[in-house]
């Protein structure tokens, strides 16, 4: 039933004795097959060799930043994104090597309303479509949700960049809608489509993706034996 004020206007339900969150910390998260790190200067070497065994450029396409010339070009980047506290960058270290393998960030944040969005994410080949990058984002979402309980966790992509889309629903974002010609970047529109996790579905993603990042759900050969979805289904 839709709640109203004493001149009958419909408003929102009560968040009894909401004081806002924490700021999100800057430091590392660890994690089964990953770690989750402040970015710095001494992981542009590794990232920069990890993002070049792409070699279409597509990896950039829906980047607001690269490609990259040089890695010294990159590491120049690298040292901007140290110093920055919105975004608050992250790289994603491979724990069976002990290397940089992609990178991300929490943007965006609102402490006092709870809220904060998950982007620049740049997985290199070795981190696509590994469970290394289904650990990173849920060890990010965890941080928010768990740590320091916010309500909203967001995820927004150019509403064409079919990857990211199918990446944000697999991982339980709920698509919120489209905000059109939201930015202008590398000279060209960008149409922005929202996702967003909410306190209240997140018992269910958090249980189903501790169930398929478990060691038993992957064969010797690390293979899943069942898909996320399967368990965002029960």
């Amino acid at each position: 039933m839709t709640r109203v004020n004493e001149l009958g206007q419909p408003i929102g339900a009560p968040v009894p004795d909401w004081t806002g969150c924490a700021p999100i910390p800057h430091t590392p998260m660890r994690g089964r097959t990953c770690d989750v790190v402040p970015l710095s200067l001494s992981h542009a070497a590794d990232l920069h060799a990890a993002f070049s065994a792409e070699t279409t450029g597509a990896l950039w396409t829906y980047m607001p930043t690269g490609p990259f010339a040089s890695e010294a070009d990159y590491a120049a980047w690298v040292n901007r994104a140290c110093t920055s506290t919105d975004p608050l960058f992250f790289a994603i270290i491979d724990t069976a090597t002990d290397k940089p393998v992609g990178v991300a960030s929490y943007l965006r944040m609102q402490p006092e309303h709870g809220v904060a969005e998950v982007g620049y994410i740049t997985f290199s080949p070795a981190l696509q479509r590994t469970p290394m990058a289904t650990d990173a984002m849920y060890l990010m979402m965890k941080r928010v949700f768990d740590e320091l309980g916010y309500r909203r966790y967001e995820w927004k992509c150019d509403a064409l960049n079919a990857p990211s889309r199918r990446a944000a629903e697999r991982l339980g974002f709920t698509y919120d809608g489209l905000f059109r010609q939201a930015l202008v970047y590398k000279g060209r529109n960008r149409d922005t489509a929202w996702f967003s996790i909410l306190d209240q579905d997140w018992p269910r993603i958090k249980a189903a993706l501790e169930s398929w990042l478990t060691l038993t759900n992957f064969d010797e050969t690390g293979h899943q034996k069942r898909t996320l979805q399967s368990f965002m289904a029960k």
